[in-house]
């Protein structure tokens, strides 16, 4: 009974480590996607101030604008001066 008992908790943990295992490639996989958005944002901002400045221009204001609306708007935590 006693081997059956380990043979258990070595299967529990197996499944405990392949649940790390898969958490670990999550983790990578969102970093890889998240890198891989931010450069192609870069590369395409590049290229449309070199093919249009003032759209670019226009973009970039839009951008920072809705950006510091919504720093200004959004609740932020209080804190103990």
């Amino acid at each position: 009974m006693e081997r059956i008992l380990q043979y258990l908790d070595d299967l529990d943990d197996l499944y405990g480590m392949a649940g790390l295992i898969v958490e670990r490639l999550r983790r990578f996989t969102i970093a890889f996607f998240t890198c891989l958005a931010l450069a192609t944002g870069a590369i395409a901002g590049v290229w449309l101030a070199a093919v249009h400045p003032p759209l670019a221009v226009a973009s970039s204001i839009l951008l920072f604008v809705s950006l510091l609306y919504r720093s200004v708007t959004s609740a932020h935590a209080l804190q103990d001066a």
